[in-house]
């Protein structure tokens, strides 16, 4: 990390470019530190059925994850689910799955292997029309959607499928957002454990509430008494 000691001796040294820079970068570090609606998407991993009655505070934990995908849904931010061997463990609660552009069952842990890498960054767009027809070199490329970077993600059993899927999610380079206070594991322990290593690798832990209402932002915004009646 710079120390703003450090950059004074840059300034002091005339090296005002650089530290301008410098400082630039600092203060765009500062604008992203709240999460962005149109720059998120939604994760939720493996709230299934044979798994959930395991679950330390699973109730709790479930009841957040419904209020993530609903606020979600009102606020188009994409969200996706999994389920780990949904012929053994069953399939996440039909109420989340509503919620859920998409539920990729998995047999890998971490579900970056099966599947979620791809539906989280958007598919290049064939050309459309007549452009078809004309020769490859001919037809112009068609602009990619940009990636939505910051992903928020929750799910059970957090030190094994949330936790290497984050893991990987973060080694893919994308911003990732843990929301703690809808994950579980069968112990505490293992939960907390994941949390710390996690934070460790760099996800930000945060919970529910923190997640909604910084996709908010303000009172102004349309869904806001919908959401603010979810956590009441």
């Amino acid at each position: 990390m710079i120390s703003k000691a450090n950059l004074q001796k840059c300034k002091l040294n005339r090296c005002e470019v650089c530290a301008s820079l410098i400082l630039g970068a600092l203060k765009n570090t500062v604008i992203c530190m709240l999460l962005d609606d149109q720059e998120s998407q939604l994760v939720l991993v493996d709230y299934q059925a044979r798994l959930m009655p395991a679950i330390f505070e699973a109730d709790l934990v479930l009841a957040n994850a419904l209020r993530l995908a609903q606020a979600a849904h009102w606020m188009e931010v994409p969200t996706f689910g999994t389920e780990q061997n949904p012929d053994k463990l069953g399939q996440n609660p039909p109420e989340l799955r509503a919620l859920c552009r998409r539920t990729l069952p998995k047999m890998s842990f971490s579900a970056c292997p099966d599947g979620l890498s791809e539906v989280l960054r958007p598919s290049a767009r064939a050309p459309a029309g007549n452009a078809r027809s004309l020769p490859k070199h001919l037809q112009k490329a068609v602009p990619q959607e940009p990636t939505r970077q910051s992903i928020v993600i929750a799910g059970c059993e957090a030190h094994i499928c949330l936790l290497q899927t984050a893991l990987d999610l973060l080694e893919e380079e994308y911003s990732v957002w843990v929301v703690t206070d809808a994950c579980g594991s069968r112990t505490e322990r293992n939960r907390d454990a994941a949390f710390d290593r996690l934070a460790g690798a760099g996800a930000e832990l945060v919970t529910t509430e923190m997640v909604l209402f910084e996709w908010l932002r303000t009172a102004e915004a349309d869904p806001f008494k919908e959401i603010q009646a979810l956590v009441k």
